[in-house]
Parts: C-alpha cells; structure tokens; sequence
C-alpha cells in the first residue's frame, strides 16, 4: 500500500510495548505493524507545518520566515525560564503564549542513558517522556506556570544534563535507575518560590517499554535530502525514530514537514 502526505511527528500511545501512528491528512499508519517489514520511503519536497507553502524547511517543520515569526516557535520553547506571560509581557503574541505558557508545567527526571531534567506541560505527560526515549521518568514539581519550571530546570542544570545523547539512547541498554533516590536529592537545589510545589508524597515512576526487535550496532542517520528514496526492514522504534534492519535510524521529528510518499 502507498501513503503520501506531510511528515509530523509519530503521534503515541502508552502500552506495553508503546503504540506508534504516522499520521497523515487522510490516512495513518500503525507503525507497530510494520516491525519486521520492508519499507519505502520516497521524499518530494516541502511544506511548512505553519503557512503550508511549499518552501524548504528550516527547522521544526517551519520555513526560514515562520521559524522566525511564529509565537509556536519562540525562544521560551527551548528556554522555558525566558517566559514572560505570566508578566502579561508579549515574546511575539501575548494571547498565544498566554495559553501555552499560564498552564500546569511538570519539571522531570528522566532515565534513559543517563539522568536527564526537562520540562513538559502536563497535558504532554508520558508523551514528551516516549520522545525523548526515555526508559524511566518521575515528575519532581507541578507548577502553574512555564516560567517556574523554566528557573527549576536551570537551578538543576548544574547537576543534571538536560539534552538526550540520542545515539547511546538508540542503542541496546538494560540499565536502570532509582528515580525516587534522585528525586530525594533535588529537593534542595530548587528554587525558593518553587519549593511549596515539590512532589514530597508522590512518587510515581513511569517505566516505558518501546516496540523494538533488534538494536542498531552501527548507526548511520538517513537525511532525506541527501538520499531521497531509502528501502529497508524496520526492526524498531524508539523515540521519534525508526530503526532499521542495516543500522539506518530515522528522525521522524526531525523531518517534519518534508513531503513523503510511504510503501510498505
């Protein structure tokens, strides 16, 4: 069968093992059934997620204008402590950020090779967990806003990474972690303003299991752009990624609003 549309991240949904779904505008496809299958993916251009013009994507699925523009993709994205709304202070639409930014936010710790900090709103709770690939995940703090996640994730920084080394991530790993023993030593390294929102009785570990068959031993990144048609057996997911039977990984998410066609 052929599947032809715009890429957006695999959309999730928590199992045993995790439920992946490419999601097109008039179809969709369950990954997890694809596990052991050949498939082709051919790419023929572009189009932005954010004005739908078919111009060369320039990160995030946006177009160079967009990336730079959008509200969607404001520097208090990737650096939440920059958050001005609860100031009722415009980045670049004060009604959007408003929405996103004056809303529960969790601040985490997550396992996957190593104990990692981020922030998520709640409404992305375990998703933004799945991808990054996390195996293990405890929420430490439930707060009303981004911007007092934003200075508790900065306050951790010090002693925990907050980005995913997604090679060792993509690699075969039965390690673990005591997440509550981490979450115990975070209590007092974070801020002041933020103390009364510690998660002291709630302790619960997210244990997240992917739909993989076998692990890559080599890597090698498929860049869509560089080989516009690739063929190969799909043995795993992970992440947004796709692992393949030679050792090809795919950056799902990182290929967002590149215009493909699928057969499988």
């Amino acid at each position: 069968m052929t599947y032809q549309g715009v890429l957006t991240k695999m959309q999730t949904e928590i199992g045993n093992p995790i439920q992946y779904y490419l999601v097109f505008e008039d179809s969709f496809l369950s990954m997890n059934q694809l596990l052991d299958k050949e498939i082709e993916i051919n790419f023929s251009g572009y189009q932005c997620l954010n004005c739908n013009k078919k111009k060369k994507i320039y990160r995030q699925g946006f177009c160079y204008d967009c990336f730079y523009s959008s509200a969607a993709v404001g520097d208090w994205i990737m650096r939440p402590e920059l958050s001005t709304a609860h100031l009722g202070i415009a980045d670049r639409d004060l009604e959007y950020e408003s929405k996103v930014q004056l809303q529960p936010h969790i601040v985490y710790l997550a396992f996957s090779t190593e104990v990692k900090v981020g922030v998520t709103r709640k409404t992305q709770v375990p998703t933004r967990w799945i991808d990054q690939g996390a195996t293990q995940a405890i929420a430490i703090v439930e707060v009303p806003n981004r911007y007092l996640a934003g200075i508790t994730e900065v306050a951790l920084k010090d002693h925990y990474t907050d980005k995913t080394n997604w090679r060792k991530m993509l690699q075969d790993t039965s390690e673990s972690c005591d997440l509550i023993l981490e979450k115990a030593k975070v209590e007092s390294l974070i801020p002041a303003e933020v103390k009364d929102y510690f998660y002291s009785q709630k302790n619960d570990v997210y244990e997240l299991n992917y739909p993989i068959l076998s692990y890559p031993q080599k890597i090698s990144s498929l860049n869509l752009e560089k080989t516009p048609s690739f063929n190969g057996k799909l043995v795993g997911i992970k992440g947004q990624y796709l692992l393949f039977e030679n050792g090809t990984v795919f950056n799902v998410r990182g290929s967002e609003g590149y215009v493909v066609t699928i057969n499988v």
